[in-house]
């Protein structure tokens, strides 16, 4: 067998967590392989509606085995709350492993991300607080923490005495807060590391014997293609690869094996976070889009934020299936735009005097303008149907002129919140 990657084609929010579990019961493991708490995934089937931000998308299959791969910013506090949220609301203990080589997200991190956002102030990025951007850049200044080095006491303090001796400076000159204590800190990583200890493996091993053995095998990405930081709207993304190329760096696992790759967009465009959104709506119009949009409307699953929200945009969905490297799409919340007259869609950029259907920097997104073209609604609920046919022929071309405007098939259309409610083509 080989690996199925899922991935974000937008800004993150575009419904990866629902496709997860919707095939992860073909999967024998469903694999995390970067990004930490700072987003999540709603999952509503037959046990309810869930929210995960460290857990696998496949926890409500027993038979699946869920792992948080060596790329993944592990918050052990939420990954024990989150694993106790399931078994309090009667689901079976999930089958869960933990990478050694995974990094934890520290106290001082996420004190760090809130203290900086805070001194920014309207120049902030819209960080959701959860300590990212400050453990990847302790993960690539070498002063990270693995989770195998939790259980040696004598190199955790040794570490955190290293860490701590610039960091307090910042805190008392920069931040004017009291200093840190490596003895406070001891205590409570010790005690997060008790109890994930059952769970911590070298899934590199792992799956590298699952492929082996021609198991199928998931890998879930977090947010999506345009906040990845080396392809999106720098400086307004995330701090780890959001593409399908980082999940065999993040997951352990070889390239070559990863050969299905489904980028998810939704049928508009929503946002969480700062930086330049061409088709963003401001007006009634967004308030109505966003209220109607999924299962609670369009917020933000880890900030609560208002999501902002916009029309299907073109430009850029198409670039994100090309980075992602997409071999299929899936289009979700088709639904949501049941009560629309009219369906405008972004097809083109005017930047200046000029007019471009490739998304570009930054810089020039912030000068851009949205080209619209508008089909007709379908004007009727559409939740109830499940194979493309029966779908009225006003959504049957609204999914077909996406699908040639972005250049990749759409082969899965969800039109409910639901998992069931899912039309395969």
């Amino acid at each position: 067998m080989t690996i199925t990657a899922i991935v974000g084609a937008n800004w993150g929010d575009e419904g990866k967590g629902k496709l997860t579990d919707v095939l992860a019961v073909h999967s024998q493991f469903v694999v995390r392989y970067q990004g930490g708490s700072n987003a999540g995934h709603t999952i509503i089937n037959e046990f309810g509606k869930f929210t995960l931000h460290l857990l696998p998308s496949g926890v409500f299959y027993p038979e699946t085995t869920n792992v948080i791969g060596p790329g993944v910013a592990l918050n052990m506090n939420k990954f024990k709350m989150e694993l106790q949220e399931l078994v309090k609301r009667g689901i079976h203990e999930p089958k869960v492993c933990i990478s050694d080589r995974a990094q934890v997200v520290l106290p001082y991190h996420i004190l760090f991300d809130e203290l900086e956002e805070e001194r920014l102030g309207t120049s902030k990025f819209g960080s959701t607080k959860q300590g990212i951007a400050p453990f990847y850049a302790d993960k690539y200044a070498k002063l990270g923490i693995q989770v195998s080095e939790l259980f040696d006491e004598n190199l955790l303090r040794a570490k955190l005495n290293m860490a701590l001796a610039s960091k307090n400076i910042l805190l008392t000159h920069l931040y004017k807060k009291s200093p840190l204590h490596v003895d406070q800190l001891m205590e409570q990583l010790q005690e997060q590391a008790a109890f994930i200890k059952p769970y911590v493996c070298d899934t590199t091993v792992l799956l590298q014997e699952a492929l082996s053995k021609g198991q199928s095998i998931l890998v879930e990405g977090q947010l999506g293609a345009l906040r990845d930081p080396d392809h999106g709207t720098y400086p307004y993304t995330t701090s780890s690869s959001t593409l399908a190329g980082f999940a065999a760096v993040g997951a352990g696992v070889p390239p070559y094996a990863i050969n299905k790759i489904v980028a998810v967009t939704k049928a508009y465009s929503s946002c969480v976070g700062e930086g330049p959104f061409v088709s963003e709506i401001m007006t009634d119009e967004a308030s109505e889009l966003r209220k109607r949009g999924g299962d609670a409307g369009e917020y933000g699953v880890t900030t609560g934020r208002p999501r902002r929200v916009g029309w299907f945009d073109a430009v850029a969905t198409k670039y994100g299936c090309q980075v992602q490297g997409a071999t299929e799409v899936a289009l979700t919340n088709l639904d949501v735009l049941g009560y629309l007259e009219e369906i405008p869609i972004c097809t083109a950029y005017r930047i200046g005097n000029e007019l471009s259907t490739e998304f570009s920097s930054t810089s020039r997104l912030k000068q851009a303008e949205p080209v619209y073209e508008s089909m007709p609604g379908w004007k009727c609920d559409i939740s109830h149907i499940r194979t493309f046919a029966n779908l009225p022929i006003a959504a049957q071309n609204y999914v077909l002129t996406i699908e040639k405007l972005i250049q990749a098939p759409i082969r899965w259309i969800s039109v409910g919140p639901k998992r069931e409610q899912i039309i395969e083509r």
